[in-house]
């Protein structure tokens, strides 16, 4: 009886609610990108972008939630890369093509096929820098090398959110969707380094301004969704710069603390090897 127990006990075991959370909130997100997918075949744009940004939402959500309840896994980060390319890359390149780029005939399929291509090489140089041999600096956290798939994404679709909101169809013109295609691809396989708001802190005298600034962009996205998220697209494309500057400035500080610190450790050898040597007759 005691085995017969201990047996239905075993099978009781398993993974506890906490560890699938994540996984279920990126499968959300994963149904959220292939809804998008429908709704652009079925020429229902603006639905088709939503879906999008709810993806985008689910994706940054699930990982703060795995390493709040401290279950980051393996199989987590490669479901989240799957979902992503498909959310970020495939979605977006699909809805913009039956939007506008189909009528650019071949040229516009090209094009459309360069977005995912280039979404899956920024993901895949993404999981070989998660398992370098040679971990990076601490302060490397606060930036991502090149833009982030789920803001690239955004930024392909405001050509086509600014076309939803002034109801016409120059913005969705083919040479413009597939110029911005093209651009966004680029800045998303680049290595330019773009602020990480994952790690990134607030100085405490600009406190009071960002919280300022995050209700306007609040009250702007309630009022006039379009708009504010056209202003969010072009505010984080203007903040590139100063995230190269900063990432600039702090590896010359991180190079400079290292050659400072150099000497003294060969000092320390010297010592340490003087010490070591046989007494002098």
């Amino acid at each position: 009886m005691d085995s017969d127990f201990r047996t239905r006990r075993g099978r009781l075991r398993g993974f506890s609610i906490n560890r699938l959370i994540p996984n279920v909130l990126t499968l959300a997100a994963l149904c959220s990108g292939l809804t998008a997918i429908r709704f652009g075949l079925q020429g229902l744009m603006s639905l088709a972008v939503i879906a999008i940004i709810v993806a985008a939402f689910l994706d940054a959500l699930d990982g703060r939630v795995a390493r709040r309840l401290g279950v980051t896994s393996r199989f987590g980060a490669e479901l989240d890369s799957l979902s992503d390319f498909l959310c970020f890359g495939v979605a977006p390149a699909l809805v913009l093509y039956m939007s506008s780029l189909k009528d650019a005939g071949a040229l516009g399929w090209i094009v459309t096929l360069m977005f995912p291509m280039c979404s899956a090489l920024r993901l895949a140089r993404f999981n070989t820098a998660l398992v370098a041999d040679t971990p990076p600096p601490a302060w490397t956290g606060a930036y991502f090398t090149g833009v982030p798939a789920p803001a690239g994404a955004l930024l392909a679709l405001i050509p086509l959110v600014i076309s939803l909101e002034l109801k016409a169809d120059w913005p969705r013109h083919p040479l413009i969707v597939g110029l911005v295609l093209v651009l966004v691809g680029g800045l998303m396989v680049s290595r330019l380094p773009t602020f990480s708001f994952k790690k990134g802190r607030v100085p405490r005298h600009l406190v009071l301004p960002a919280l300022l600034g995050a209700a306007l962009t609040m009250g702007i996205m309630v009022s006039s969704p379009w708009i504010g998220l056209s202003l969010l697209g072009l505010i984080y494309v203007s903040l590139i710069p100063f995230s190269w500057m900063s990432y600039r400035r702090q590896a010359a500080d991180d190079r400079t603390m290292h050659e400072r610190a150099a000497p003294s450790a060969e000092v320390v050898s010297l010592r340490a090897v003087d010490s070591s040597a046989p007494p002098r007759e």
